[in-house]
């Protein structure tokens, strides 16, 4: 069997995704896990619970596309479609699927802890098309479906057995379907579970191999132009993609080929170049947030840090938290919203306020030196600032920012003059707060 790319598309289902009420995180997940195996994503699209139009959604992916992902509308409600339109799609017809039934049961019974009958439209779960192959979804009551149906066309990639390469003949060729429901923490265990071990079964996939090195200190352009003689230089096999967000720009390198290893030894110096290039913005040489870099440090050196809140509300102790074993070298935050916090927890004084204000360097010198000594840290951050849209002034305009980080011994601060909505500012705040005190620890210990 030859190794061929393979294609596929994924399809989300929802009127609420169209209009913006639900945010389509289930792609990107789909789109990830796919990319690890090698498969790549060619196209995505969002349709509405519309009949017509999610059965010419599939038949113009199945012109293209080895796999089709399709995820929503199998729910118990009356817009949720999906389910009898595959059947008449695949030429099949709706019956009970005995262990989808027990599980729905179970579930009512044992999980959910219901009382008195499940409803009819509950039990309904349980009917799949005979034309498919149920993935079991052991977090919800609607199952996965695996559908195969014969290619009109040459397949770009055949599974296993049924043809060897691009172009093979269509005789026994198939296009694989695969529907999965639209909660996105059913979605991911059937993913997990159920689909990426079953497609790794199927088919037989090229190797891919991602390096990433994440940047902070410089726009994408300026990092683009230092590294415009690299990225020409590289084989054509071997991709750089600049992956820019909120004060920091990753740096992804992506090897295709066919052995896993051989690419991993290939990719090697190309990589490491590529961190000598960028070494003065160079935060770390993985696919890894602030938060995990900042924690990675502490935990190795064992000191601890706090944080002290004003303009970001306790963002920056929810990104610090979202870590796994954080506690062990995060102790806590004190969100110092309010003037009177400032001064009645973290003992920043009056004076200060009236003649400096809030939003100025000598409080986030203060709100450290608070901080280090109420939480008893080794470091601590602090931030002030205005985040909009209302509150600024002249002197202060909306999206000045105040951040220090300290120790027992020394604070430094930063002042950022930011330009965006409430949102991003508070973002771009926590980023360059979290990056300062990353390169303060690593000065000052």
């Amino acid at each position: 069997m030859n190794t061929t790319a393979v294609n596929a598309s994924i399809i989300t289902i929802g009127d609420e995704l169209l209009i913006g009420q639900t945010i389509d995180t289930n792609s990107a997940f789909i789109a990830q896990e796919l990319n690890k195996i090698g498969i790549w994503v060619h196209r995505r699209l969002a349709v509405g619970d519309l009949y017509d139009d999610i059965w010419k959604a599939l038949e113009e992916e199945e012109k293209q596309s080895d796999l089709i992902l399709i995820t929503g509308g199998l729910g118990p409600t009356a817009d949720d479609i999906t389910k009898p339109l595959l059947c008449d799609y695949f030429g099949g017809k709706l019956v009970v699927n005995e262990q989808v039934l027990a599980h729905v049961r179970y579930l009512f019974e044992k999980v959910y802890n219901r009382t008195g009958p499940i409803l009819e439209r509950n039990l309904k779960q349980a009917e799949v098309p005979d034309t498919c192959e149920v993935l079991h979804n052991a977090r919800g009551t609607a199952p996965g479906m695996w559908f195969n149906k014969p290619r009109t066309n040459a397949p770009l990639n055949p599974p296993k057995g049924e043809g060897s390469a691009r172009g093979a003949t269509a005789k026994g060729a198939m296009t694989v379907f695969i529907s999965l429901p639209g909660v996105p923490h059913e979605m991911k265990g059937l993913m997990r579970d159920q689909v990426i071990p079953k497609l790794l079964q199927e088919f037989t996939l090229p190797a891919i191999v991602h390096r990433t090195a994440f940047t902070a200190g410089q726009g994408e352009s300026m990092i683009a132009e230092l590294l415009h003689e690299y990225e020409a230089a590289l084989p054509g096999h071997i991709k750089l993609a600049y992956l820019p967000n909120y004060g920091m720009v990753k740096l992804r390198l992506t090897a295709r080929g066919i052995n896993q290893e051989e690419l991993e030894r290939e990719m090697a110096p190309y990589f490491n170049q590529l961190l000598v290039l960028v070494k003065e913005y160079l935060v770390a040489d993985e696919d890894a947030g602030l938060e995990i870099v900042v924690g990675k440090i502490l935990k190795a050196k064992g000191q601890t840090m706090g944080t002290a809140e004003s303009c970001t509300g306790g963002y920056i102790a929810h990104l610090l938290t979202s870590v796994p074993g954080s506690s062990a070298y995060y102790k806590g935050t004190v969100v110092s919203y309010a003037n009177e916090i400032k001064t009645r927890v973290l003992g920043v004084r009056p004076g200060t306020l009236a003649s400096a204000g809030a939003v100025s360097e000598e409080t986030v010198i203060e709100m450290v030196k608070g901080a280090i000594e109420t939480l008893q840290v080794d470091f601590a951050l602090a931030t002030s600032g205005i985040m909009g849209p209302d509150g600024g002034s002249p002197e202060k305009p909306v999206g000045t920012v105040w951040i220090a980080a300290g120790n027992k011994e020394k604070t430094a601060t930063l002042k950022l003059n930011l330009r965006f909505d409430r949102q991003r500012n508070i973002d771009l705040t926590a980023v360059n707060a979290l990056n300062f005190l990353r390169k303060f620890i690593l000065a000052n210990s």
